[in-house]
């Protein structure tokens, strides 16, 4: 029960350090599964990315592309065009996403995250709306 309980905070603290601030991913499938665990300050590359870049109006960011190579670009591009810019990029959801988990499709988040939930008998996450 011990490692249930400490996976479930895990994830809840995680996604709660990043419930405020804004999130970039690469499609509406990604943006669906972020919704489904209750974040809900998502931008979606919809646009050219140099046009992201400039529209970005704050001071800290999270990117959430996927680990294959075109997101792994798309990172690098955003990653160091936004620090540019002077905004700082948080990558610790992004880490404890790639480093932790299997999971390298952010679509995939919200039924990664409730299968593993329910392997440990816990149940279904979301975030608690603010």
């Amino acid at each position: 029960m011990e490692n249930s309980q400490k996976i479930k905070d895990n994830v809840n603290q995680q996604l709660d350090k990043i419930k405020n601030k804004l999130i970039i991913v690469e499609g509406k499938k990604d943006k669906i599964a972020l919704e489904k665990l209750g974040l809900t300050n998502i931008i979606i590359l919809n646009k050219p990315l140099y046009k992201i870049v400039e529209e970005v109006k704050c001071k800290e960011c999270v990117i959430l592309t996927d680990l294959d190579k075109k997101g792994k670009q798309i990172y690098g591009y955003l990653n160091s065009n936004l620090q540019r810019f002077g905004v700082r990029i948080d990558n610790n959801f992004r880490n404890f996403l790639f480093k932790k988990t299997k999971l390298r499709q952010i679509e995939g988040i919200y039924n990664y995250i409730n299968k593993i939930f329910k392997q440990q008998n816990l149940s279904v996450y979301y975030v608690e709306s603010v």
